[in-house]
């Protein structure tokens, strides 16, 4: 594997922002990232009101937001409410919505050229596919406080370089990446044949994202 499955038993790090980001030196972590025009406004509202409206079917009453209640919950209903909305989201994510820049050999690029840049020094990069509106990527870091710093660094320079070869200026991606800890090998499996099938998944001609496989 390219590191460990997340041990819950040993030392972990929670990063609260606008939502909660676990992570663990040395274990394998799924991260998805999206640019800020992939998901329209109202689609993001309409699950929210979702999330909340399946705590409530399940009996879960709360003032709290969502994200507060949820990591309370037992493992199971955790794993639940993951799947159904992860689901959610990545499958609106692969009808390519809004300007999919990132279709654009040369504008991938510069997003797979950030990925791979310090692999090997600061993290151990894995699979990772560059789709039109979204990356999603495997990685494991030497220490708890490296994923979120990694993650700005990669959405910072990718965004400035992106802008200027477009001429744009403002946000390219949206905030926080989404970022999942791998629990077990069979995780891991399916989710670097997720990887590897997201392009053909989505009707993609393969000129239309990069692919990069683990070991090369």
């Amino acid at each position: 594997m390219l590191g460990e499955c997340f041990d819950p038993k040993a030392d972990f790090l929670i990063h609260e922002h606008c939502r909660p980001h676990w992570s663990q030196a040395g274990a394998v972590v799924f991260i998805t990232f999206r640019t800020t025009d992939s998901i329209p406004k109202g689609v993001l509202e309409r699950w929210e009101r979702e999330k909340h409206d399946w705590l409530r079917r399940k009996r879960i009453s709360s003032a709290k937001h969502w994200t507060e209640v949820v990591p309370m919950l037992d493992s199971k209903l955790q794993l639940e409410f993951r799947k159904n909305f992860n689901r959610h989201r990545e499958a609106y994510l692969d009808t390519c919505q809004g300007s999919c820049v990132l279709a654009r050999s040369a504008i991938a690029t510069i997003v797979s050229d950030a990925l791979l840049h310090f692999d090997g020094q600061r993290y151990t990069m894995g699979d990772f596919i560059v789709m039109p509106n979204h990356v999603h990527s495997l990685c494991a870091f030497a220490s708890e406080e490296m994923l979120v710093k990694q993650c700005d660094s990669w959405l910072s320079f990718s965004a400035r370089e992106i802008n200027r070869i477009l001429a744009n200026q403002g946000k390219f991606w949206q905030q926080e990446p989404f970022d999942h800890l791998v629990g077990s090998p069979d995780q891991y499996d399916y989710l670097r044949k997720y990887i590897a099938e997201n392009g053909e998944k989505a009707n993609l001609n393969a000129n239309q994202y990069l692919y990069r496989r683990y070991p090369k």
